[in-house]
């Protein structure tokens, strides 16, 4: 039986990468945000900030892979939250493959993001969700994620006013 393995994105898998966000987003916001701005997502565009992630290594970009196949993909660096200590870390992204949920991908790249983060010296993990991303949140909650009481934001997306929530972790 083949294991899930994770490494490093290389500019390689910026396409694989791209066309697993916008697949996985279309699928995961389909009740949360516009058809049109689902509709409007590009791969091409999503190729090029993940070809810039990678090179820049902000966030750091990892891919879960199983026999050189990218199932899904995970980015993360120090939170981009103002005010928040060097300590903390944030999940920029997340994502697998619609076809590969419920396979161990987000556990894979949850586990190798979490020790990427404690390499660099994080002790507290947060990241941002949609609140009616129900699949999301449940995930990130059985990982020992926890709701920031009082983090709720609303943000505009394709015209949709959608509310988010930070979650929290210790890391150590």
């Amino acid at each position: 039986m083949s294991v899930i393995q994770v490494r490093p994105a290389t500019l390689r898998d910026a396409k694989a990468i791209a066309e697993i966000h916008v697949a996985a987003s279309q699928d995961a916001y389909k009740s949360l945000l516009p058809v049109a701005a689902l509709d409007a997502m590009s791969v091409q565009k999503r190729q090029a900030f993940w070809r810039e992630a990678i090179d820049l290594c902000e966030p750091q970009v990892i891919v879960a892979h199983l026999d050189n196949k990218i199932m899904g993909f995970a980015g993360f660096d120090r939170s981009r939250d103002k005010g928040t200590p060097a300590t903390t870390g944030e999940v920029w992204a997340l994502f697998a493959s619609p076809e590969h949920w419920d396979k161990g991908v987000g556990l894979a790249l949850w586990d190798a993001t979490r020790d990427g983060l404690q390499e660099e010296g994080c002790t507290k993990a947060t990241l941002w969700c949609y609140l009616r991303n129900e699949r999301a949140l449940r995930f990130f909650e059985l990982a020992g994620f926890k709701r920031e009481l009082g983090s709720a934001r609303t943000t505009e997306v394709g015209g949709a006013r959608v509310e988010e929530i930070r979650l929290f972790r210790s890391l150590v």
